[in-house]
């Protein structure tokens, strides 16, 4: 089963909160694939990681790039896994048909929007019922995240 993390976004957005887990998850040696809403969000994405900060650079690339098995962070719109990646991270609410073959998925949503609240809720609910290990992180006021559920 994989193991899933739900990450509530309340003060930090996702332009900022992502690239941080991204980090993490590079240092630690970790290949990623970042599934977005849409295309035009991937694309967005791409620029906010080549920019978020001038000390760190986090290698990564989208459809748009190519080499998909190069890139340890892959950025798309679609349920796919090109770069051999063993964390999965959900933004914009998307939701691959399964989660067979992650070892870790982290689910992102903006605790700001009702709907994406509600929507995330619904989530919990059908994974925890498919057997996956979950918990749930809200931001603090500095950014960092607090566990405060687990199942």
């Amino acid at each position: 089963m994989t193991q899933i993390g739900f990450y509530h976004l309340m003060r930090l957005p996702l332009d900022q909160a992502l690239p941080k887990l991204l980090e993490k998850a590079a240092q630690a040696g970790l290949r990623v694939v970042v599934m977005a809403g849409s295309s035009e969000r991937v694309e967005h994405l791409n620029a906010i990681l080549w920019t978020f900060s001038e000390e760190s650079w986090l290698p990564h690339g989208s459809a748009r790039d190519g080499e998909a098995a190069l890139q340890p962070i892959w950025l798309t719109d679609r349920e796919e896994n090109p770069n051999a990646a063993t964390v999965l991270v959900l933004c914009d609410g998307a939701r691959p048909t399964s989660l067979d073959g992650w070892d870790r998925c982290l689910d992102l949503f903006d605790g700001n929007d009702e709907n994406a609240v509600l929507a995330a809720r619904e989530r919990w609910k059908t994974w925890k019922a498919e057997g996956h290990q979950l918990v749930y992180y809200q931001q603090t006021e500095r950014g960092g995240w607090d566990e405060k559920a687990r199942s």
